[in-house]
Parts: C-alpha cells; structure tokens; sequence
C-alpha cells in the first residue's frame, strides 16, 4: 500500500511541474496561493458589504431562531418618579405606539415579534419567509436598544448592513454612586453640548440611559471604537471628553492635508499632564504587638451584679436603689446649672493696687524739673530781645570826645 501512495504522489507531482517530495508528505503547502485576476482590479472595493439577495437562499431557514430580552418597567420616553400603576400604564402606551412601526419594519425581512406586556418582554423569530440568516442578529440588537429606551424610528436603522450598535455598561467601572453621576453628568455636559459635539464628530447616535450607554453608527469610520473609548476614559476619570473632542477637531483638519496621509500626526495634537491632586493621608492605625494568647475575658453584666451584691437583692429594692442614683444624679446635675447661673452675676475684682509712693514724688520731681528748664529757656530769649531793642547808634559812630561805655553786668537773680 505504501508503494501505491508513493507512486500516486510522484505521478500528480509530475503533472503539476513539480518535484515529488520524499516519504509521504507529498502535499505542497499553499499550492493553491495563486495571484487571482480579481486581487489587483481597482474598480473592485473588497471591503465592501453587498446587499442580501433573496436568491441566494431560496429555501429558507430549516430551523427557528428566536430571541427576547426584558425591559424595565421604568423604560419609556422619559424617567418619571411617580407611582408604578401609572408608569405601567405610560411604558404600556408607549410601546404599543411605538410597536406597529417596528412591526412593519421586521415583516419585511420575513421575522415575526411578539410584545408581551404583562412579563415585559419582546421576542423576535424567525418564519419561513425568512431568507437572509443574519437577520435574526439584527433583529435581537433592534429589540436591544428599544429596551435601552432608544426610540423606534432611531432603532429601526439597526436593520441596514451598514449600521451597527455598541451597549457600553458603565455601571461597574465607578463604586461611589455621586461620584457615578458627576461623571455621567461630565459625558452629557451643559444642555447636552459635550453628547451632542461627540455625535456629530464621530457620526454616532449616543444616548445615555442609566446604567448604559447606547451608540449605533458604523465601524468602518472608526466612530463606535472612538465613542466607547471617550466614555470609558471619562467614567474611569483618565481624560475629560472636551480633550477627545479637541483631538477629534485636529484629526479631521489633518485628514483633509493629502501630505499628511501617511505621516504620524501624534507631534500636532496636544498632550495633556494630569494633575496630582493632593489627598488626605488615609490615618493608619497602630500595630500593636503580636501576642498568641487572647485577650482576657470581659465580666459580664450578672458577674457585675455578683461582685456588688445586687444579684441577690429583691425586685423592690433594686427598683429603690435605681431611684436613688437617679435623684442624687437629678440633684447634682441642679447644683451645676444653679453655680452657672449665679457666676453670670458675680462681679468682676477691681484693681485697686496702684504705684508706690517712691515712685509718685520721682514722677512729681521729673515733672517740675521739665517746667523749672522750659521757663529758663523762655527768660534768656526774652532777655536776648530785649538787648537787641536798646542798642544805641552812636556806639557804632567813631568820636574821639568820649570813649565808648562799658556795659554793665546784668546780675543774674538767684
């Protein structure tokens, strides 16, 4: 048998051009890699999605496929806190508007739903119109976003090959529920400016609904990976979503330069350094040393009583001593408020001790010295004045009749 296998691999080597390999493996990996004349066609964009053809399956499904998903009972075209018969009776209307449109929708592509209303449920399957085998998934996503309260005319584009939907949970990615709401908060932003410059940029439907996420767009322009990327940045606190718009921004203005296509464009967007905010210094206990044995026990409360003896008095003079410590308690806590009230009362202590006589008739001395010294100095100018007035213009005169007198001296009165 091993000599036919080996005959057989050398003649079909030979018919192919090619040496006959030894032993038994014979097979020439990737003998069928060969260029294809559709591989190199421009005018051809393999990337692309073509639309289902009916007749490429014309038989059908052979089996049925169903899906269904709950929704909440607070689910509807808003979140209302009121009483729950009357949101049942809103969600309830709502759906039932909302559900011929949905209905119409999936009867196209040969799926039944069903909506139950009691169990708050939808379900979705397949028929034997069904053709297309994908469309059971688009119809489980559809029924997805109509319970994440996305509406019905927004959720119907789902059905297009071209467009697809991310659920992003953020629910686990905070623990601290106000800190949870401060940053939902930062991703809507004022009047719903921060959702609304990210759905323009990224070219996605966002809708934020508690604990979720909801985006429908397309993968092939990147804007759903964009989208998950800038909320779970902005729930974990790494980066603000205004700093992702702005890189958004110089993306798009760098995408329209041809010169730039092929190079890093990383060197034109900005960096941006987080700020270490200080924290308070979690207060660490101290150790205390390590002992094997446990600690001794406590005296319970009858071991109390044992010690004191109250164990063993009478229900009547337990209920005697009870009252008595009460009323010595009553009786001091009225003298401490009584003593509060009388010390508003108390006068405070005057300072009557006042400077020494020593130092009274020095202060009195320094006094009068002070005076005795400013008169001196007002008598000498006075004295001064008055010898300028009475000088006498013949002194300055000369004569040789009569010498010039002598001025007196002014004797000084002691």
């Amino acid at each position: 048998m091993a000599s036919e296998d080996e005959a057989n691999a050398a003649a079909v080597a030979a018919e192919e051009g090619a040496e006959a390999p030894e032993g038994k493996n014979w097979r020439r990996k990737g003998k069928h890699d060969k260029p294809k004349p559709w591989d190199e066609d421009p005018s051809i964009d393999h990337w692309k999605i073509e639309k289902f053809d009916p007749s490429w399956n014309e038989s059908g499904m052979l089996e049925v496929s169903s899906f269904s998903t709950l929704f909440p009972q607070y689910r509807g075209k808003r979140s209302i806190l009121i009483s729950s018969s009357l949101l049942r009776f809103l969600r309830n209307k709502y759906l039932q508007e909302s559900w011929p449109i949905v209905k119409g929708a999936l009867k196209e592509h040969g799926i039944s739903c069903e909506l139950n209303l009691v169990e708050g449920s939808m379900t979705v399957s397949t028929t034997r119109k069904t053709r297309d085998p994908y469309i059971i998934v688009k119809a489980r996503e559809l029924i997805k976003l109509l319970s994440r309260s996305v509406p019905a005319p927004q959720a119907i584009k789902i059905l297009d090959d071209e467009m697809n939907c991310d659920i992003i949970k953020i629910g686990g990615l905070v623990r601290n529920k106000e800190r949870f709401v401060k940053r939902r908060e930062r991703l809507l932003g004022p009047n719903l400016s921060t959702l609304k410059a990210i759905e323009i940029l990224t070219g996605c439907y966002i809708l934020v609904q508690g604990n979720t996420v909801a985006a429908m767009g397309s993968y092939t322009g990147r804007g759903l990976k964009q989208v998950r990327r800038i909320v779970e940045d902005c729930m974990k606190n790494v980066k603000h979503p205004v700093y992702h718009i702005k890189e958004l921004l110089i993306k798009r203005e760098l995408a329209k330069n041809p010169a730039l296509a092929t190079e890093n464009w990383d060197r034109f967007l900005p960096k941006f350094k987080k700020k270490n905010v200080k924290q308070k210094k979690p207060q660490t206990k101290e150790k205390k040393p390590y002992t094997p044995f446990p600690p001794p026990q406590q005296p319970s409360k009858i071991d109390a009583q044992l010690e004191t003896g109250e164990y063993f008095m009478s229900e009547k003079k337990k209920s005697a001593k009870k009252w008595q410590e009460k009323l010595e308690k009553q009786s001091g806590k009225a003298e401490e408020n009584k003593r509060k009230r009388e010390a508003a009362f108390i006068p405070p202590k005057e300072n009557t001790a006042g400077p020494s006589e020593s130092v009274k008739t020095a202060n009195d001395n320094s006094e009068i010295a002070d005076i005795a010294k400013s008169l001196k100095e007002k008598a000498k100018e006075f004295r001064k004045n008055k010898a300028q007035e009475n000088v006498r213009a013949e002194s300055y005169l000369a004569s040789n009749e009569e010498p010039r007198p002598k001025k007196k001296k002014s004797t000084k009165s002691k």
